[in-house]
């Protein structure tokens, strides 16, 4: 029969396990070291869906150093684990995947061919995560990625939400960020790959900036964040599509996080993915628009900015 003594040395150890469960559990997720500017023209892989699209990986090939190129395997509403199991379909992927850009993701991934690899996660994040094994899949490719080079830098492309999500649009891409993209998605990868990394592409914080920006009268021309989104034949607003502006945006922002370079003086005009004429911002919204991308990426260390280049 145990005594006193032994029941209160037993109860010691049990709350101290407790403790360092609970340690262990809450600790912080790592942030990756500071990478340098790459050397030369990147070679890219877009794993993802229409937040992705055809148009922005074509605005980001037009705004980078001559050179760049890049492939893609798209869906609609794709989760990662649909564009990793045979089995499962993938909405839309005739149409979405077209030559040249389009590559057998797994073939692509792990083949050592790209300098970057760009993952994104379908949305709603919390669906993705809870029904869809949302970190399990993105440390599945992001190690395919690894095994086929050890250079090749890996990305996190985070999107955004409905702009009628009933928590609010802005509130939920300021809220998700750390709960949701880094908390559950980044946090089981980076924590087992301290050296080899998961990097973030902050889409979903640099269109609210702009968004902000916008809406408080500073980018000439932008009234408000539905300015930067797709309408359908008869005006009807498209709640989670963005329009030309709106890739304009998000492709500067992959432009500032891959190359570490200020997005400053790029090019405004440029072609969709068809070679028709994109909606193009004025000059001097370009501008604001530009050194807001830069302001936002650069405030954030998982982007790998810490190490970036001053204003081009």
């Amino acid at each position: 029969m145990m005594g006193r003594r032994g029941f209160l040395a037993l109860a010691a150890a049990a709350a101290t396990l407790g403790l360092m469960v609970f340690a262990t559990r809450s600790r912080s997720v790592p942030v990756p070291p500071p990478l340098t500017p790459p050397e030369g023209p990147l070679k890219v892989f877009h794993l993802g869906h229409s937040l992705v699209g055809p148009d922005m990986p074509h605005m980001l090939a037009q705004l980078a150093p001559k050179g760049h190129e890049y492939n893609s395997q798209l869906g609609s509403g794709t989760p990662l684990r649909a564009h990793w199991e045979p089995e499962e379909d993938i909405l839309d992927f005739e149409t979405a995947n077209r030559a040249p850009a389009f590559r057998a993701a797994k073939e692509a991934i792990g083949s050592g061919d790209y300098g970057a690899v760009v993952l994104t996660e379908m949305v709603e994040l919390r669906d993705a995560v809870k029904y869809f094994d949302a970190a399990k899949y993105l440390g599945k490719w992001a190690d395919l990625a690894r095994q086929g080079s050890a250079q090749t830098r890996l990305y996190l492309y985070e999107t955004w939400h409905r702009l009628d999500d009933p928590e609010g649009w802005l509130e939920r891409i300021g809220s998700d960020l750390e709960t949701l993209w880094t908390g559950k998605l980044l946090a089981p990868d980076s924590r087992r790959n301290p050296g080899h990394p998961v990097y973030l592409i902050p889409g979903g914080q640099v269109l609210a900036a702009v968004a902000r920006a916008a809406e408080a009268g500073e980018v000439p021309g932008l009234a408000s964040r539905e300015s930067l989104f797709a309408r359908a034949a008869d005006g009807g607003l498209d709640p989670i599509h963005i329009n030309d502006l709106g890739a304009y945006v998000i492709a500067l922002t992959h432009y500032a996080v891959l190359y570490q370079r200020s997005p400053a003086g790029l090019p405004h005009a440029l072609a969709r993915s068809d070679g028709s004429a994109a909606q193009a911002f004025s000059p001097e919204a370009a501008a604001k628009v530009q050194a807001i991308v830069w302001e936002t990426v650069r405030a954030l260390p998982r982007t790998g900015l810490a190490a970036a280049e001053g204003p081009a």
